[in-house]
């Protein structure tokens, strides 16, 4: 018996609160889908309004972000992690890419492989092969250089001065005095 003659039987014989249980599960098991496609948690998933536009027009993320290559591989990242069946629109991206921002998007290509790894084996494998039958040299730049970051040494912190914030004291409770000299580097 289908689906849909099932839920009429129970809608015609009175027992509503089943119906209603059933449309429940119904939803439920086909909402479940598309999840399963994501290779993060729901906290770290790009925006769906974000990804649509992104489907719809992947140039205007170049626009809305140009000369900021950082942001542009943070942000592809997010959207391939979020949704790795956005790869068809990396190559339309890829077409209207000027040369420098090409690196950036191998970056978040390989960056989006390694997070998928342990959760979507198999989009992480769907992003390798894309990335390797482009064939583009500047996006397997950029691909392979994010490889090597992982081993590169962090960037030294550094301690904020001694006239930044507007809290002093042990665990910063305690206001600054506005009044007090400013130490001059020497």
């Amino acid at each position: 018996m289908s689906g849909k003659a099932l839920l009429e039987r129970l809608a015609v014989t009175g027992n509503r609160w089943l119906a209603v249980m059933a449309i429940a599960s119904v939803v439920t098991g086909v909402s479940a889908g598309p999840s399963l496609a994501q290779c993060v948690e729901l906290s770290e998933r790009s925006p769906q309004i974000d990804l649509q536009t992104f489907t719809n027009d992947p140039k205007s993320l170049l626009h809305r972000l140009r000369n900021n290559r950082d942001k542009l591989s943070g942000r592809l990242t997010g959207y391939l992690v979020t949704d790795p069946n956005v790869l068809p629109s990396v190559r339309i991206l890829l077409k209207s890419a000027q040369s420098a921002d090409r690196p950036a998007i191998g970056e978040a290509l390989r960056q989006a492989e390694l997070r998928c790894i342990s959760t979507q084996p198999e989009a992480a494998r769907k992003i390798h092969e894309f990335v390797r039958k482009l064939g583009d040299l500047a996006v397997q730049a950029g691909y392979t250089a994010a490889v090597d970051e992982p081993n590169a040494p962090a960037p030294p912190v550094r301690s904020p001065g001694p006239s930044t914030g507007l809290m002093t004291g042990e665990f910063n409770t305690e206001l600054k005095d506005p009044f007090a000299p400013i130490p001059v580097p020497q």
